[in-house]
């Protein structure tokens, strides 16, 4: 992806969402998808000042929207200024097309969106090549919309066609792009494999869940590390692998890339190898927020994403975060209107007891009682694996 489809410059921008109401989806849930979809702006560095949702049966295949709701929006943002439309779906070549040649700013959707958060989160040489093979991916067949000003040149000696030639020089860089990044990344994934290879025999533990959660708080709890976090989406790109010490036994713990809904397929494919350390781990713990007003949602759409990658019989703690954030409401009918006790009587209950752990890993509050279960799940699987060793334990 080219610089200029970045948001560099996104901390003085400001910009409109756009989202459809489809049979598929409540009201609710498409308020609550644009919600999100204003936090991927923020994230990236943009303001949200307006959104815009229209029902129909499904979207337009010509400009996403019906015309009169995107006459609306563009009257909207000439009236105020705004150069920025992010839509809350992924748009096909010709949407975006349509759609910028009928509002005249830049448009971004949700997968595009996503993808410059992640470019601007890459630190590693890994993790910036799995970005920019996800964004060559991602442009390849929507280059045409690059050249447009090619394809107003008309008759002429010499300029006969030059925009179809310049599209296909193009493609054919980018696709030659596309081939050495994956080479690139074979190699890296040999070495990372090389690496877990090297750590011998211990058990590993991976931090799993929503993005936004806490995990990369709880792995600075755990191993008494300091790995970056911040109150953004995908704060942590880069997998980090700790050796911790519970009494007298050792693990290793993993924290790993947050999922979320409708993550690009672009993504899941070129870091397939950072969540081969979700696929080769002994335990996962999966963190979930339980401030989040929609944090089954969140937990639902995570076990989906561990169901494609086979790991849905892996033994799992289930860490509800957050729990310092938790308001209740009485008069709120979509979310938190019971008390945390209340909730914990709900489905929690029907839940195996020593698998779910109700923590703060900001205010260190029952930190001890998940260091234990931690401890008696680990411990189980040791002994599965080492049967006569009774040193450890």
């Amino acid at each position: 992806m080219s610089e200029g489809h970045v948001l560099v410059d996104a901390v003085e921008e400001t910009c409109v969402l756009v989202g459809i109401i489809t049979s598929a989806v409540t009201d609710e849930q498409a308020h609550e998808y644009l919600d999100e979809l204003e936090f991927l702006a923020e994230t990236a560095g943009a303001t949200a000042v307006k959104r815009f949702t229209q029902k129909l049966p499904m979207a337009n295949p010509r400009t996403f929207v019906g015309t009169g709701k995107l006459e609306e929006i563009r009257e909207y943002i000439k009236e105020h200024g705004i150069e920025l439309v992010i839509f809350d779906d992924e748009l096909s070549p010709s949407q975006l097309r349509n759609i910028e040649k009928e509002l005249e700013c830049k448009i971004l959707d949700r997968n595009i969106l996503i993808l410059d958060i992640f470019a601007s989160r890459a630190r590693t040489s890994h993790a910036k090549t799995q970005v920019e093979l996800a964004q060559m991916q991602y442009m390849l067949p929507r280059l045409k919309r690059l050249w447009t000003h090619l394809e107003r040149q008309k008759g002429g000696i010499g300029l006969r066609g030059p925009g179809e030639s310049q599209i296909e020089t193009d493609r054919r860089i980018i696709q030659t792009r596309i081939a050495l990044l994956k080479e690139k990344l074979k190699e890296i994934d040999k070495q990372m494999a090389v690496q877990r290879g090297n750590r011998g025999q211990l058990v590993r533990v991976a931090l799993v869940g929503y993005t936004n959660v806490g995990k990369s708080t709880m792995m600075n709890l755990l191993s008494k590390s300091e790995v970056f976090a911040e109150n953004k989406l995908f704060a942590t790109l880069d997998t980090t692998v700790r050796k911790v010490v519970i009494d007298n036994l050792p693990f290793l713990l993993t924290d790993t890339v947050g999922f979320i809904r409708k993550l690009p397929h672009q993504l899941v494919e070129s870091f397939k190898s950072t969540l081969d350390e979700v696929r080769e781990a002994d335990l996962l713990i999966h963190v979930v927020d339980i401030s989040h007003p929609n944090f089954e949602d969140q937990l639902h759409i995570v076990n989906e994403t561990l169901a494609e990658l086979d790991n849905k019989d892996k033994p799992m703690i289930l860490v509800f975060n957050k729990i310092d954030a938790y308001q209740y409401n009485p008069e709120n009918e979509k979310g938190a209107n019971m008390t945390l006790e209340e909730l914990k009587k709900t489905w929690m209950n029907r839940l195996p007891a020593t698998k779910c752990v109700f923590i703060s890993a900001t205010n260190k509050e029952n930190v001890e009682e998940l260091r234990e279960t931690m401890y008696s799940e680990i411990k189980r699987i040791f002994a599965i694996r080492y049967p006569f060793n009774n040193f450890l334990y």
